[in-house]
């Protein structure tokens, strides 16, 4: 199967350190595949998922997304290849609180001319999305900020996944859920995942949620850097 994401000889330091936060030989995700990614606090999780989504340039090595060298892209032109190709689901959600349900929803086919064509009528996909999400109509015309934890991380579900992208990042979404919550939200994810043909890199603390993946990658094992994000 094609890799959705393919790194090679990756390694990034922030500006001014020595040491570097990521030193990988190689990894990789392939197209429609889940990967659950593990470590414990400080072992570069959040700084390979700033990597993967072209928020931070590595010193060195390559990052291939969707058959792009991330390295060869002007700012403007990482920002525009983010926007097409990756859905993200953020540890805190980052819904603009001042808009409703639907809008943040939509808010990728705005700001992406490929996930627009590929949702079609983007509030009527958005509604697909929230209805299949199990989230109620009558919050889908609410502010963000009224919304309940669980209700904010389906909506923050449904934005990542709106027009089909190759590869969701989940950056520990389930942290502030108790178990139940935590079930009934991967099941939700999972399917929709599925249906849209995406492949989804969930990063955790938690391993006991790894049974329920294609691969568990342990990033200790692959960072040779094990130094603090």
């Amino acid at each position: 199967m094609n890799a959705v994401l393919a790194i090679d000889s990756l390694r990034f330091a922030w500006p001014g350190e020595d040491r570097p936060v990521l030193d990988i030989d190689a990894f990789s995700v392939a197209a429609g595949e889940k990967v659950f990614l593990h470590g414990p606090s400080g072992s570069g999780k959040s700084t390979l998922l700033a990597a993967v989504g072209a928020l931070v340039v590595p010193q060195s090595g390559r990052i291939e997304l969707c058959g792009s060298d991330l390295s060869t892209l002007s700012r403007g032109g990482r920002d525009r290849f983010r926007a097409d190709h990756l859905g993200v689901i953020f540890q805190q959600f980052n819904l603009l609180p001042w808009l409703d349900v639907t809008a943040n929803v939509t808010l990728p086919c705005r700001f992406s001319r490929v996930r627009a064509r590929r949702a079609g009528n983007a509030e009527a996909a958005a509604r697909q999305l929230l209805s299949a999400m199990d989230l109620e109509e009558s919050l889908w015309q609410r502010r963000a900020d009224t919304l309940s934890v669980g209700q904010q991380q389906r909506v923050a579900a449904a934005r990542a996944l709106i027009g089909q992208p190759e590869l969701v990042l989940a950056d520990e979404p389930t942290s502030a859920l108790d178990a139940d919550r935590r079930d009934r939200f991967l099941d939700l994810l999972f399917e929709r995942v599925e249906v849209a043909g995406s492949a989804l890199l969930f990063v955790s603390h938690d391993l006991a949620l790894g049974a329920r993946f294609d691969r568990v990658v342990e990033l200790p094992e692959i960072n040779r850097a094990g130094v603090a994000a």
